[in-house]
């Protein structure tokens, strides 16, 4: 009978993971810094990513060496924003969010991604029109319904989704309105216990077996990748796919 990863194997993995959200947050934090300057008061997309950094249990010193990076203070790596657009097995639209310092190595990265699974990379624009940019607060099953749905109403939320099956609820905001939501929220004690702006589609897609354990594997090899952000898709994946 073969014995399961040693304690060290696992302990490794789980730093090696934690050091790739580092490493995303850190790359967040550079281009928000760069954008509209290393002050969070008044870049509100440089606060959210300083937010998921803490959040993470990053310190504070690692977030401000990359600020002073990213506004000259210091030396640091010049970021680029891409988006890549395309198709995972069963007509499933992926958008994959990147910040690389290499535009050659990271299509090449991408477009492996796709193929290695099924899938195609598209061309700009040829699935982003079927997802709408949205600010979510996500609370976990058990939080206060009508306290959260009264709260956000009164700071202007667009809508509250209860989700039947295990009671969790989304605010959902336009991405402008996202920090002044979110704010109001915790001044009303009600802390999400998530919260982001994000890219959710119009209408989801079922898949089932093997097309959704394609789907699956490959939005998890392109969240893996070291310039990959974030992973976006319109699939509705059911727990099968993750067996």
């Amino acid at each position: 009978m073969g014995r399961g990863p040693s304690i060290e194997g696992r302990k490794n993995a789980t730093d090696a993971k934690r050091g790739k959200i580092f490493t995303k947050i850190i790359r967040e934090v550079t281009v928000a810094a760069r954008a509209g300057g290393g002050d969070p008061g008044g870049n509100p997309r440089l606060r959210t990513a300083i937010d998921k950094g803490l959040s993470a249990n990053m310190s504070k010193d690692v977030i401000e060496r990359a600020i002073k990076k990213a506004t000259g203070e210091l030396e640091g790596v010049e970021y680029e924003e891409i988006r890549y657009e395309g198709y995972a097995p069963g007509g499933i639209a992926v958008i994959v969010d990147c910040l690389t310092d290499n535009k050659v190595r990271t299509v090449a990265d991408v477009r492996h991604a796709f193929g290695k699974f099924g899938g195609n990379l598209g061309t700009d624009g040829s699935v982003a029109f079927m997802f709408n940019k949205v600010g979510v607060l996500s609370f976990d099953a058990g939080a206060d319904e009508d306290a959260i749905t009264e709260a956000a109403i009164e700071a202007g939320a667009d809508d509250v989704v209860v989700y039947p099956e295990d009671g969790a609820i989304d605010v959902l905001t336009a991405p402008d309105a996202f920090e002044a939501v979110k704010a109001a929220m915790v001044a009303a004690h009600l802390e999400p216990g998530h919260a982001e702006v994000t890219w959710r589609a119009d209408n989801d897609i079922a898949v089932e077996g093997d097309t959704a354990k394609a789907v699956v594997k490959l939005l998890d090899w392109l969240e893996d990748l070291d310039d990959v952000q974030s992973v976006y898709s319109n699939a509705e994946l059911g727990e099968d796919a993750y067996a």
